[in-house]
């Protein structure tokens, strides 16, 4: 692990291996540890570079006002010229994706993996929102009373919401849900290779299959009885395809 300052933010960022630059960018209210597992399998041909976000891990929460997603994008931008890089790969997970498909910093290749970007369709936001009324009712029950903050937390999760799970971060939360990324997808036109967990209730397939459709030079791939963490189930088949991408 290592520390600097970026914009005014103690950051923690990790670099293994050489060869071509891969920067990783972790989804949201997780870590640099997520990407472990392929790490691991990638870096005695890469040089792997991670950075915990603003507000997550080893890395400072911003301080001076709710951060939207222009804000990280030039975070990352920072990130990059202050430790003098020029990413020839961009992977991002969920969260990660979502900044990448904002802005992609140079790169040469993207690599999106259960990216986050498409804008929730007004009934799925409906159903979320009718189901997650329930699960409160229900924590309500005597015999649950006692847990009720943590069944809360497992029943929005279970329903694809990271909100509940966001503490002190709620805010900066709902601040970059909102951006819906479609238009930006639609201009990227660098080499991207989107990789999508068959049964991922976070990020749905469907979301992924929109977005390799908007992306000019894309190649969307699934893996097979996994959700939104695929790489860190099946770490083995998304490096592999990775590599092979890339």
């Amino acid at each position: 692990m290592s520390k600097i300052i970026v914009n005014n933010l103690a950051t923690e960022y990790t670099e293994d291996g050489q060869g071509p630059t891969v920067l990783m960018l972790h989804g949201w209210w997780r870590n640099i540890s997520d990407f472990d597992a392929i790490v691991r399998k990638l870096k005695e041909k890469y040089r792997i570079i991670r950075v915990d976000l603003p507000g997550f891990g080893g890395t400072e929460m911003p301080k001076d006002k709710v951060w939207n997603l222009n804000d990280y994008a030039n975070f990352i931008k920072s990130f990059i010229e202050k430790i003098d890089i020029k990413p020839n790969i961009l992977l991002g997970h969920s969260f990660g994706g979502r900044i990448i498909l904002k802005d992609q910093f140079g790169a040469e290749k993207l690599v999106l993996i259960s990216a986050a970007g498409v804008k929730a369709k007004k009934w799925r936001k409906s159903l979320f929102m009718a189901l997650a009324k329930i699960g409160d009712l229900v924590s309500y029950v005597p015999p649950l009373l006692f847990v009720r903050q943590k069944l809360k937390n497992k029943f929005y999760k279970a329903i694809g919401s990271d909100y509940l799970e966001s503490g002190h971060m709620k805010e900066v939360f709902k601040a970059v849900v909102e951006e819906d990324l479609t238009l930006s997808a639609s201009k990227i036109e660098i080499p991207t290779l989107l990789i999508w967990g068959e049964k991922d209730i976070v990020t749905p397939l469907e979301d992924g299959k929109k977005l390799s459709g908007l992306i000019k030079n894309s190649k969307f791939e699934i893996i097979p009885n996994s959700g939104h963490f695929s790489f860190v189930e099946k770490p083995k088949d998304v490096a592999d395809l990775i590599q092979k991408f890339i």
